[in-house]
Parts: structure tokens; C-alpha cells; sequence
């Protein structure tokens, strides 16, 4: 969401999370970039009124494996999304794009399969630089922009369950 010389972690609303629980998977590798991200993506979840408790942070080695702990928290515990916070830096072979493209359809394919909103926080960039500008820097911090993307799929899954519950609802009481 950044654009040149734009910080676009700025917010004018955010849905309050008071009753939402989250569940934030880190890779290891860049772990500066990573820390930065992951300290913007608690303070707006905080900030949005998210209790300490109700968000999980767990690590995994790199941004490959955001997929597979994205998972872990849909499998094994209740969150209501996930939060998933990488960095991969260009390098000088294809590894870069096969990394990238793996954990975007990974975490594509999990939300599609576990019903669950996972909110993609993975740093492409060609340089440190460019990643720390996104990690709290001048472009902002992906993290922020990640847990309000959380919160906001979190809500909007709400109101379209409550929406069918109550549609179902005056169906039956029409059927009868």
C-alpha cells in the first residue's frame, strides 16, 4: 500500500477489536524489519482496543514458513485472523521469487480454506532500506497496515455471518 514518498499507515477509523482475538505469525529472518512489523501490528491492534491477551505471536524461520504457522493458528487455537509479518530482500538469484510467490499463494490458499481472514504482511523489497522504510520508516509500517486489514476482515465476517443467521432465521419462521 505504500506509494513513493507516501506513508500510508495513517488512519482515520479503525473498527474496534475488543472482541476479536488475533493470532500473529513473525519470521525469523530479517528480524529487524520483523520486530519493526511486529511492534506496529500490536500497537494498532492494541490501540483498537485488543486485549494483551487475546493476541498469539509465535515465530517461524522464514517468510516460507508463514504459510504453515498461519495454519498452526487456524488449526489449533480460536483466533478470529491471523497476522502474517515477513520480509524477503532481492537478492542475486531466483530464490527471491520463488520465496515471494510460495508465501503469497500459501497464505491466499488458507484464507479460501479455512474460512479464516489472514492478513498478508510480507516486505518484498529490493534492499534494507527499502524494507525499513516500510517498517516504521517514511513509507509507514506494513505491520499497522496489516492489523487493520485483520480488524477489517474480522468485522466484515461478522456482519455477513449475523446477516445469514438472520436471513435463515426469517426463512424459518416463514416456512412454518
Amino acid at each position: 500500500m505504500a506509494i513513493k514518498k507516501r506513508n500510508l499507515s495513517h488512519y482515520t477509523s479503525v473498527p474496534p477489536a475488543d472482541e476479536m482475538r488475533f493470532g500473529i505469525v513473525v519470521s525469523e529472518w530479517n528480524g529487524e524489519v520483523t520486530e519493526a512489523l511486529l511492534k506496529g501490528a500490536v500497537q494498532t491492534l492494541r490501540k483498537a482496543g485488543c486485549a494483551e491477551h487475546n493476541i498469539l505471536i509465535k515465530y517461524v524461520p522464514g517468510a516460507f514458513e508463514l504459510s504453515l504457522g498461519a495454519q498452526f493458528f487456524a488449526e489449533y487455537t480460536d483466533v478470529d485472523a491471523v497476522i502474517a509479518l515477513g520480509c524477503v530482500i532481492q537478492g542475486e538469484t531466483k530464490h527471491f521469487d520463488y520465496i515471494c510467490s510460495g508465501a503469497t499463494q500459501g497464505i491466499m490458499q488458507l484464507q479460501i480454506a479455512w474460512n479464516m481472514p489472514i492478513a498478508f504482511g510480507l516486505l518484498t523489497v529490493d534492499s534494507m532500506e527499502q524494507a525499513l522504510a516500510r517498517a516504521g520508516g517514511e513509507h509507514g509500517n506494513k505491520g499497522d497496515e496489516a492489523a487493520v486489514t485483520a480488524i477489517n476482515m474480522v468485522k466484515l465476517q461478522n456482519e455477513m455471518e449475523a446477516s445469514a443467521e438472520n436471513i435463515n432465521r426469517e426463512f424459518t419462521r416463514n416456512v412454518n
